[in-house]
């Protein structure tokens, strides 16, 4: 395994990179890999460390090569910089396919809670004017939709800024009080699906305390009018942020283990290793 730690882009020097990458051994022979980003969550306050490396090693055990992006939090996340790192990261990987040994049609992105939304903002505002021109697509700089993620794998993601919102989540993305600005419009990642939305794989539980089921039925509700395919799973008992549900994870909170939602991660596997282009 390749493993290395890199800043994405000088403009964000918060934003830290962890590459789990399979080494491309010619006895094995084997055809680029897919590729995953992982997205922790935390509220955009924080980076959950359940959510980065034991999932990345799930998805790295599958045969996927993984990044781990650690998106800037805090007064750091404002100005959209969390959606605009997840773009140069989507970007990163397809300008590098050859030596991660990656296939540059199967680059997915993930995400939990906060981290989610960022990968939902990735899939669904990834041909916005911000993007483009911290991109340089406008300018020539780079090709046309070199950001747009192949799929998003939403993990009880946040969505809406709306009346179902995670206010701390969108709050800290527009640095007041979100409700009295465009926040609620220009964070509720629902409102911007269009059929050029990246396909989604959705999980989350009924009766999530932190963000409500009606994120996730809101995106899905909007995908379905797009016509953009998604398989969405709702799970009917578990607390927010899950991870993967198992002993790894669980921080020994009987809360956080959960074996029924457990089995998202197989799911999740088989929707990234099957998906086509």
């Amino acid at each position: 395994m390749i493993y290395n730690t890199f800043t994405l882009d000088p403009r964000y020097p918060d934003c830290l990179v962890n590459t789990y990458i399979h080494d491309d051994v010619p006895e094995l022979n084997m055809p680029p890999r897919r590729a995953i980003i992982v997205c922790p969550g935390g509220g955009y306050q924080f980076l959950s460390d359940r959510e980065a490396e034991p999932v990345a090693l799930q998805y790295f055990a599958a045969g996927l090569n993984v990044f781990i992006l650690r998106y800037s939090v805090q007064e750091k996340a404002l100005n959209d910089a969390p959606l605009i790192e997840a773009a140069l990261m989507v970007k990163h990987i397809r300008e590098h396919a050859e030596a991660y040994h990656i296939d540059p049609a199967y680059v997915f992105i993930t995400g939990f809670s906060a981290g989610g939304h960022c990968a939902a903002m990735c899939g669904t505002l990834w041909n916005t004017p911000i993007v483009r021109e911290a991109l340089g697509i406008d300018r020539g700089e780079a090709p046309e939709g070199i950001n747009r993620p192949t799929a998003t794998v939403l993990c009880y993601p946040v969505i809406t800024a709306n009346p179902f919102a995670h206010r701390g989540s969108i709050d800290t993305l527009c640095g007041y009080p979100s409700e009295e600005t465009d926040g609620a419009y220009h964070f509720s990642v629902e409102l911007h699906v269009d059929k050029t939305t990246s396909p989604a794989f959705i999980w989350h539980t009924f009766n999530d305390g932190a963000v409500p089921i009606q994120n996730t039925l809101l995106y899905a509700s909007a995908l379905a009018d797009a016509g953009v395919p998604f398989e969405y799973h709702v799970y009917p008992d578990g607390v927010h942020g899950l991870s993967l549900a198992n002993k790894e994870t669980w921080v020994g909170l009987d809360t956080h283990y959960n074996p029924t939602c457990a089995g998202w991660i197989e799911d999740a596997i088989r929707y990234v290793k099957e998906f086509q282009a």
